[in-house]
């Protein structure tokens, strides 16, 4: 390797996680990508966690949503982090 970009490209047609802004969290198969970081994820797990303060006892309430998406194209500038796949050798 010797452009951070490697470790994306070896990731292709791998399973890679993807820390987005504003709470949002993405697993799915890398398809492709570009310098700007923009990407195509299939079999997508997308999880969004939403922060509440409950009113009559104050207690932050954090609620997490799950949906499953067949394609997904990404803006690089959400990207916030992406972790490829777990390599044991």
């Amino acid at each position: 390797m010797e452009e951070p970009l490697d470790l994306i490209r070896l990731s292709i047609d791998e399973r890679v996680y993807v820390k987005c802004r504003n709470d949002r969290e993405l697993r799915g198969k890398l398809h492709a990508y570009d310098q700007h970081l923009n990407m195509v994820l299939g079999d997508v797990e997308e999880t969004v966690t939403s922060h509440e303060i409950d009113e009559e006892t104050d207690e932050e309430i954090v609620k997490k949503a799950t949906r499953a998406v067949g394609m997904l194209f990404v803006r690089g500038d959400v990207v916030v982090l992406v972790s490829p796949p777990l390599r044991t050798s």
